[in-house]
């Protein structure tokens, strides 16, 4: 079982999201550890192609101690072939992009990510959205009154 470290709550309001896949990340030792102490956000984070790699850009660490680094530095996603192509083919669509959506630590200890294709909601779609949940949030209070 994973446990869920941060979400990018923020991406299922502003995408529709649809193939997700779950990465690898290439991270240094004192982003691990400031990771650890939750001092992560997802928020805005998305996925670039330089060469035939996928890096995640955006995703805020904050640093640990004095330990100096960049903390929106790019960070390397690791990949099969066949994902990073079916990642690549999707963005070529008009519209469409790929975020990050939750960060997870894997079973045997490692950190993962979950980035998913995603095609831009528009202003009608999020108010809808917004709407869709009001109503169930309504139903709810009613059963369990």
């Amino acid at each position: 079982m994973a446990k869920v470290i941060a979400k990018n709550k923020d991406a299922h309001y502003s995408y529709e999201l649809s193939e997700r896949i779950e990465a690898g990340i290439e991270l240094m030792g004192w982003e691990v550890k400031s990771i650890r102490a939750g001092k992560v956000s997802l928020r805005g984070a998305f996925v670039n192609f330089t060469d035939d790699e996928a890096y995640l850009m955006g995703m805020n660490i904050s640093q640990y101690m004095a330990v100096p680094g960049d903390e929106l530095r790019s960070r390397k996603l690791l990949l099969h072939k066949h994902q990073l192509k079916k990642l690549q083919n999707g963005v070529k669509t008009k519209g469409m992009s790929i975020v990050a959506t939750t960060l997870k630590w894997s079973n045997n200890g490692y950190v993962k990510v979950d980035v998913a294709l995603g095609k831009g909601k528009s202003r009608i779609d999020k108010r809808e959205t917004i709407k869709e949940r009001d109503i169930s949030r309504k139903i709810k209070k009613q059963y369990n009154v």
